[in-house]
């Protein structure tokens, strides 16, 4: 990948002060980009202005809502490139407040491309979609031609939005794209609760002497990404022009249960705990089973294989909360 190309380009990042946003930009500050990020901050999601820290004299920051199209409508204009990372990440929430998560991860993307429609058809649009559309998986790995079954009102509305990148390229041709995410994680990520990810909150209970909490019987299986190599990802398919108009899954060689994942932490941090525990019946009726990605398509087409061991990534992870905790609380 040659990030000279990316020199001087003008590029959008929606969700820019959230957790994957956040280290986009970074890599695209290194790249010498004209990088401007949009975000609400609202405090339910993930944006946080200390993501950012030492590069916000490099970039413009835009606090405003993916919601509001007169925003989108003047931010999307001569934009070389727009990754459109922003949603409603929680499934739980997307089960008691469905119409938010409708608005957000679906109606509002619609706007987004209506944006680019309107006002900058030569936009590339890279889409950070979802394994949760699966559902439960029917057979493993799971890769892109597996059925579509979402468990949950977020999965619903992720399909849509991701569907609404995929007609727009066809109809409209504008050239777009979407990445099904597995669990990501890495240091930036919201912790202090589940509703980014499950594992923030392991990450939180292990530094504050709290025991590890794990559902079920601990057995689930589970593919992980390290947020670094997730912004390969992207990076890779904004440049290359085999990905206009494709769906790629992104995984990792590595699974392991849930159970060994906790004693994994604790392991690299070397203290701490974990506790099975049973399902709250709100997680029970979402609860996917075993996950893990075929991600050969990627593989093949771009060129991205992760590169981060599970092991070296809960180090990096463990490390950044045990100095920077406090802005995360």
């Amino acid at each position: 990948m040659n990030m000279s190309d990316f020199k001087s380009k003008k590029i959008l990042i929606t969700g820019g002060l959230g957790f994957i946003g956040s280290h986009l930009a970074r890599r695209l500050v290194l790249a010498e980009a004209d990088v401007t990020l949009i975000d609400s901050l609202i405090p339910e999601y993930g944006g946080n202005l200390f993501n950012i820290a030492g590069i916000e004299d490099k970039v413009r920051v835009n606090i405003s809502d993916v919601r509001d199209p007169f925003s989108m409508k003047y931010l999307i204009q001569g934009q070389d490139y727009l990754f459109n990372l922003a949603g409603q990440t929680s499934h739980l929430d997307s089960m008691t407040d469905p119409k938010t998560d409708l608005e957000i991860n679906a109606a509002a993307q619609l706007s987004i491309l209506e944006a680019c429609r309107k006002y900058n058809t030569g936009v590339k649009v890279i889409f950070a979609s979802t394994r949760q559309l699966y559902g439960k998986p029917q057979y493993l790995p799971v890769n892109e031609a597996h059925p579509i079954c979402p468990v949950d009102v977020n999965g619903i509305n992720k399909l849509a939005g991701e569907w609404y990148h995929l007609l727009y390229h066809t109809n409209y041709k504008i050239r777009a794209c979407a990445l099904r995410l597995t669990n990501t994680y890495g240091p930036c990520m919201r912790i202090k609760d589940a509703r980014q990810t499950f594992l923030g909150v392991w990450i939180r209970n292990l530094l504050k002497g709290l025991p590890i909490q794990v559902f079920g019987d601990g057995l689930q299986l589970r593919d992980f990404n390290y947020v670094d190599d997730v912004v390969d990802a992207l990076l890779l398919a904004a440049l290359n022009p085999s990905a206009d108009g494709a769906i790629f899954n992104l995984g990792s060689p590595e699974k392991i249960n849930l159970k060994d994942l906790a004693a994994l932490m604790i392991d690299v941090f070397g203290a701490g705990t974990s506790e099975i525990v049973p399902f709250p019946p709100d997680r029970k009726a979402i609860d996917i089973g075993d996950y893990y990605s075929d991600f050969s398509k990627i593989h093949i087409a771009l060129g991205w294989n992760p590169s981060t061991s599970l092991r070296t990534g809960l180090q990096r992870s463990l490390r950044y909360y045990q100095t920077a905790l406090s802005n995360y609380l």
